[in-house]
């Protein structure tokens, strides 16, 4: 029976519901900084977000919506360029506290490292994002508590690609029955299972709660806290308020056997 030693945590929308009212409102900012006449309400960006990654996102809207634009200096320096200023103004609302922790996540790190569990990210946003977010929503020195930062262009093949999973398993030593990952989107679920990682914890956020997360071990709307339950989504029974270490150890088991 393989033994639960690492938590793989995805960032945007399973840390902190940065989504919505965090990228979106920085890539908007962006644009108009850019002299750019372009706006991602909340719907727009709930369809972008089928392409991971910022850049990838922006040149989706310039192939899909703006093909009229392409290539009248819309290269890959601009895009880069663009991202780079949108990146700036993110972590200047994380900066001013306007993007807290989700309910539960504070309180299941504490909880994993009081238990010895190994730690790590595996995002597509970038490394300053995590930083950012990081360092203005946990204690002084909570980024020594992940072992690994898997994020941004790190890996070639952003998700739903495998790549950065496995690039952080093997920063770490460790195999797919190892760890259990912490996602919340389709793209996230399938870069899970593709990189051979059977057990899955699914918090929804606003954007992706209507996604397909076949092969998720478990669903929920929120990590949950004790005055906050969280509530399963999909066959699985939730049988506690919130999701804490032992749970994610059953599922660890269940998955694995």
């Amino acid at each position: 029976m393989s033994k639960l030693q690492a938590l793989l945590f995805d960032v945007d929308g399973t840390l902190a519901d940065t989504e919505r009212d965090g990228h979106r409102v920085a890539f908007n900012q962006a644009f108009a900084d850019a002299g750019l006449d372009w706006h991602w309400d909340e719907e727009l960006y709930g369809r972008l977000l089928a392409v991971t990654g910022g850049k990838e996102r922006i040149r989706h809207f310039l192939a899909d919506y703006r093909p009229d634009l392409k290539p009248a200096g819309m290269d890959d320096d601009f895009v880069a360029g663009l991202h780079a200023s949108k990146t700036d103004y993110y972590t200047r609302l994380l900066g001013r506290g306007e993007i807290p922790l989700r309910p539960g996540v504070r309180r299941l790190l504490d909880e994993a490292r009081a238990a010895g569990m190994r730690l790590a990210i595996a995002t597509t946003t970038t490394p300053e994002n995590v930083t950012a977010l990081l360092e203005h929503t946990l204690p002084e020195g909570a980024m020594e508590w992940f072992e690994v930062i898997a994020a941004g262009d790190i890996v070639p093949n952003k998700k739903p690609a495998p790549d950065i999973f496995v690039w952080a398993m093997e920063q770490m030593g460790l195999a797919p029955e190892d760890c259990l990952a912490l996602e919340d989107s389709a793209n996230g679920v399938k870069s899970v299972l593709g990189a051979g990682i059977r057990s899955l914890l699914v918090t929804t956020n606003g954007y992706t709660r209507d996604d397909d997360f076949t092969g998720a071990s478990l669903v929920v709307d929120q990590l949950g806290e004790p005055d906050s339950p969280a509530r399963a989504l999909d066959h699985h029974a939730l049988n506690r308020p919130y999701v804490d270490v032992p749970l994610l150890q059953e599922l660890h088991q269940q998955a694995w056997g």
